[in-house]
């Protein structure tokens, strides 16, 4: 606190909460304790959480390694375990099979339990293969069953006879094993060993590489057949709509047609009326020809069939006839104009 000016050591103070009164030479050692006093307990207090932060950190540490110990003693007990239990089967006589006790009745199980996983990841790994480009160049998925009995007694040094037993237990249980035992007609499933033929695993095991390819072609025929499905829906609406709006067209045209009919045939009636006109209908073809120029006739064949039809059906003051025109007969319009008597004329 010595190097601090009369001003320094007032301002410090002040900051602490303390009202220090005049500083001399007798008072500056006073004030100089009281300031040192508050600096030596927050030390402490950083010194303190210090302490107690690094042993948190050993007692962590500590329980992490012990941690680390009881998986690796896990591991090694594990495998010590197994590996005696192998020695134990090694160890076994040779009349195992006939024996029923327990010891023999598991190991057997043991070992149609190990035929049957070789057999699983064989097969398995067969048909992921033949799905991956077929790099053996297999005929099928489904291995024939001698192919696969030498695979499966070369690798676990079982008998024949065990990987018959293995098949009669496949044949027996009621469970989806992912192993499908094939008759001489693949397209059916065998029905005992003797007509197992081939077998084939349901499950094909295929590398990362594979299922990205498989999956990659997969989302790209779904996304072809979406985008496929999407575009002929759009092209029977497209073609819904085209129809839709002909028909309105067609119709309102034909509307039209009926329109210039009817003022053609009441114009002529009119003619008739003032004796500009010999007869008091016309004919039908003759007012089709008079109204549709020859270059769409063809076209407009259509409406004109409508219209005609709906005049028929529609129309009371236009009446269809028969008449015999130039030797012929022909189809005549005649204006049927309706005549009101009142009461008066009676």
């Amino acid at each position: 606190m010595a190097e601090l000016t009369d001003a320094e050591l007032r301002k410090e103070l002040i900051a602490l909460g303390y009202r220090p009164g005049p500083i001399t030479a007798t008072t500056r050692k006073v004030y100089a304790k009281k300031l040192a006093s508050p600096k030596q307990q927050a030390d402490g207090k950083s010194r303190g959480l210090e302490y107690y932060l690094s042993q948190f950190l050993c007692l962590a540490s500590f329980v992490l390694f012990m941690i680390f110990l009881g998986i690796l003693m896990v591991k090694m007990i594990g495998s010590g375990w197994l590996d005696r239990r192998e020695e134990n089967f090694n160890l076994l006589p040779v009349d195992c099979d006939k024996r029923t006790d327990d010891f023999c009745q598991a190991k057997q199980k043991d070992v149609l339990m190990n035929v049957l996983h070789e057999l699983y990841n064989y097969l398995s790994v067969q048909a992921g293969n033949f799905e991956c480009g077929n790099p053996e160049n297999l005929k099928s998925k489904c291995i024939w069953v001698s192919e696969a009995k030498d695979h499966v007694v070369n690798v676990t040094g079982s008998s024949p006879q065990k990987f018959d037993a293995a098949l009669h237990w496949i044949l027996n249980s009621n469970k989806d094993l992912g192993i499908q035992l094939k008759g001489r007609d693949l397209s059916g499933a065998a029905r005992s060993v003797d007509d197992v033929f081939c077998l084939e695993s349901a499950h094909p095991q295929m590398g990362l590489g594979c299922r990205f390819r498989r999956a990659v072609v997969t989302a790209i025929m779904n996304l072809f057949l979406f985008f496929w499905s999407l575009i002929t829906l759009w092209g029977i609406l497209l073609f819904l709509r085209y129809r839709w709006r002909k028909m309105e067209e067609e119709e309102q045209a034909m509307y039209e047609m009926v329109k210039k009919i009817i003022a053609v045939v009441h114009d002529h009636y009119k003619e008739w009326e003032r004796n500009l006109e010999r007869y008091p209908y016309v004919g039908i073809f003759h007012v089709r020809d008079s109204l549709i120029p020859p270059q769409s006739r063809k076209k407009m064949k259509r409406v004109w069939e409508r219209a005609v039809d709906f005049l028929a059906s529609n129309e009371s003051r236009i009446q269809t006839e028969s008449h015999r025109v130039a030797g012929e007969d022909m189809l005549v319009w005649r204006w049927t104009q309706p005549s009101y008597v009142s009461d008066s004329e009676h």
